[in-house]
């Protein structure tokens, strides 16, 4: 299998092993509600704080989301692609050696990433799943590090999420609408997706133009695109009309199945009986939910101005660089995790994925939990530890006195650790 390489791999393919394991000094002056609850907001540098939660959390994250940082060279992170943070250039100067000084943006972006994504895998459950936002900068880059770490047959798919529905005119190129969420798991043979609840709208699509007594039902083809030379055969509808399937396909059914498809009124052949025949799927047979689509809108996931706004009501605006909106992390949640699941994610920010692991929990009932990393200490303690705090009584009973207790499925405990 191919492989990637850059300056400065060597020295960090190995290097989570020999970040030492530190102690978390847990600040319960900063923590709100239930400290009993589980969840984690981890104020530090976060490979550094991965390797001290491993030895607790090790195999036992069932989702990762990370939102790292996309390498446009125009960003102002503490990891910026400049390598002016002194945090960054410490540590390459010591891990990568003299190398360093010729590493590229690209170079220095993989050597950051590669440790960390190391001991993000070895946190997660057999069953578990990670998603990772990103854009062209470093998606093909981040894919195929992802082969190294989590193997290519592990790789489910890159989403592509609709990040604003306006076109910008005065792009150089291409106006840059799309980001991609890449999706890999542990153990494909070990990882089961759910499927995503059923909205009012996809059941509209199901009518009952011929009054089925079974249920409202939607048409499908009867066609194969890889066609099976046996069954290719004709069709009489009942107007007398005879069908041959399309050219280059076949019929999906043997001629006997068909017969019986038909006589059990599941093939569809048009009110007057002369159309091209149609199975009919009925609503009874997919009330157990909808397969998620690789193509994200902003109809169904939210965009970045949703991310904003959001943000903006809780913090007041312009206080945080577009955040994700809350919609597109519970479409992963709903994805991968179950109702106690742990999530994690190591690039907070403002703390969208803690926000969105409460929605869900009060949507469902669930009490999943959360571990929240973020590194600069003015964002953590003024920006995810804020929001979090003041979205926690829209989710939660908070606790007022001893033995008093939150509500089901509340995760009301965020603090710095």
């Amino acid at each position: 299998m191919p492989t990637l390489d850059w300056i400065g791999k060597k020295a960090v393919v190995n290097h989570h092993r020999e970040v030492p394991y530190r102690l978390l000094k847990a600040e319960p002056g900063l923590s709100v509600g239930d400290p009993g609850a589980g969840n984690l907001l981890v104020q530090g540098d976060n490979l550094q704080a991965l390797k001290a939660l491993l030895p607790y959390y090790a195999g036992q994250v069932k989702c990762i989301y990370i939102d790292p940082p996309y390498n446009t060279g125009n960003e102002n992170w503490v990891y910026n692609d400049a390598v002016n943070a002194p945090e960054i250039k410490k540590w390459l100067g010591q891990t990568v050696g003299k190398e360093a000084e010729d590493l590229s943006r690209h170079d220095k972006w993989l050597c950051m990433m590669y440790p960390r994504l190391q001991l993000l895998h070895q946190m997660l459950r057999e069953d578990g799943a990670i998603f990772i936002s990103i854009d062209d900068n470093e998606h093909a880059m981040l894919v195929a590090m992802l082969y190294e770490i989590f193997g290519s047959q592990n790789h489910i798919c890159s989403f592509v999420w609709q990040k604003k529905h306006t076109v910008a005119n005065d792009a150089r190129y291409v106006s840059d609408n799309h980001d991609f969420v890449v999706f890999f798991v542990k153990r494909r043979d070990s990882f089961k997706i759910n499927k995503l609840p059923r909205t009012s709208i996809a059941d509209a699509r199901y009518t009952n133009p011929d009054n089925d007594t079974r249920s409202p039902w939607a048409s499908g083809p009867c066609h194969a695109k890889t066609p099976n030379e046996k069954d290719i055969y004709e069709v009489t509808t009942p107007s007398g009309r005879k069908i041959w399937p399309p050219n280059g396909t076949s019929w999906r059914f043997s001629q006997s199945k068909f017969a019986a498809l038909v006589a059990d009124n599941q093939i569809w052949f048009g009110k007057k009986g002369d159309t091209v025949p149609r199975i009919k799927r009925f609503l009874t047979q997919v009330s157990d939910g909808m397969v998620s689509p690789t193509i994200l809108t902003r109809d169904h996931v939210g965009d970045n101005q949703e991310g904003n706004q959001e943000a903006s009501e809780l913090l007041g605006k312009g206080r945080f660089a577009s955040p994700k909106p809350t919609r597109l992390i519970e479409r992963f949640l709903h994805l991968a995790t179950d109702r106690s699941s742990l999530i994690l994610d190591s690039f907070a920010g403002s703390g969208t994925t803690g926000h969105a692991v409460m929605k869900l929990n009060a949507a469902d009932g669930g009490n999943r939990r959360f571990i929240l990393v973020e590194m600069e200490e003015n964002i953590a303690r003024n920006i995810t530890a804020e929001r979090l705090k003041r979205v926690i009584p829209t989710f939660t009973s908070m606790p007022t006195g001893p033995g008093q207790e939150t509500s089901k499925g509340a995760a009301p405990a965020p603090g710095f650790q």
